[in-house]
């Protein structure tokens, strides 16, 4: 280490502060450490790779978790360790028993946790923005709602599962050099954002079930904004009230229970709730995925989630 140089345990108290620029330092210090253990484990490969990628992404989640500030390189090549492990279990017949000593580090990683604990929310949030929208969407659906599969983010992005995970890995890789190259900045305050969206869903919902949903769709909606249904069918937003006036008056509500927003693409997860005298009426939640364009809804698609 160069003398002078922040230790560890400095840039982890940092780090856990909200300073993206002090997490990209501890990362790139050990990185080589990591791409030797991923080496190891996969071999030369892309997976190796990848595998530190993914590392990179729990440890922007969880690096709140060290206990000792000084040991933080072995904590991150355990991380490494464990995805690799989690690679090989898929990719192997036979299930690989995991040291029930070691902790658990091959969940999918969980930004939206970064939202709601750390101040580095905000760099989060300004690198989704540069990615391009396509990587931008698969990431938010992966790692911000219940929609976390290849299968389904293939099916509501009418994408084959090959492009999900290319592009994922493409989004991954941006989001670490991102990382390792960040600096101190100011950013978006993002949480303002996703208040004022969700104040927008939750007026929409209520507009629907008074019957009102027409001067919401005039405010908000391009007046040429196209609705892809769950069906494939495509409709116009007159079509969209039109079904929206029919549940309602079946005894159908929608309950908004998350809402992930950036600059182009906004997601509502709402539940659905059927009347009680037909409890399987309809699905048992659905996903709304806007597009827009100048703040307007140029472009909506509905997704229903499987059941889990």
């Amino acid at each position: 280490m160069v003398s002078g140089a922040p230790q560890d345990s400095e840039l982890l108290r940092a780090a856990n502060s909200g300073d993206a620029g002090a997490l990209g330092l501890l990362l790139a210090r050990h990185r080589a450490a990591m791409q030797a253990v991923a080496v190891s484990v996969l071999g030369h490969s892309h997976d190796a790779e990848d595998a530190v990628q993914e590392a990179v992404m729990i440890a922007l989640r969880r690096v709140g978790d060290v206990r000792d500030p000084d040991a933080v390189g072995p904590w991150l090549k355990m991380v490494v360790r464990n995805v690799c492990r989690a690679r090989l279990r898929k990719m192997s017949a036979v299930p690989m028993a995991e040291p029930a000593t070691v902790a658990r580090m091959d969940v999918v990683p969980d930004p939206a946790e970064i939202l709601d604990r750390h101040a580095m929310r905000d760099w989060v949030w300004t690198a989704l923005e540069d990615l391009t929208p396509g990587l931008r969407l698969v990431t938010l659906l992966r790692y911000f709602t219940d929609v976390a599969s290849y299968e389904e983010i293939a099916a509501l992005c009418d994408l084959p599962v090959g492009t999900v995970r290319s592009r994922l890995h493409q989004a991954r890789a941006k989001l670490t050099d991102a990382l390792l190259n960040s600096a101190d900045g100011v950013y978006e305050d993002v949480a303002a954002a996703t208040a004022l969206h969700r104040e927008l869903a939750e007026d929409f919902m209520e507009s629907g079930r008074r019957g009102q949903l027409a001067s919401t769709l005039a405010d908000g909606w391009s007046s040429e904004a196209q609705v892809l249904w769950p069906t494939g069918k495509r409709t116009d937003i007159d079509y969209l009230r039109e079904a929206f006036d029919r549940d309602v008056s079946d005894g159908v509500r929608q309950e908004v229970v998350n809402v992930v927003a950036s600059r182009e693409v906004v997601i509502w997860e709402a539940a659905l709730i059927s009347p009680p005298e037909d409890p399987t009426h309809c699905p048992p939640s659905v996903v709304w995925v806007h597009q827009l364009d100048k703040n307007l809804v140029g472009k909506v698609r509905l997704y229903h989630p499987r059941k889990r």
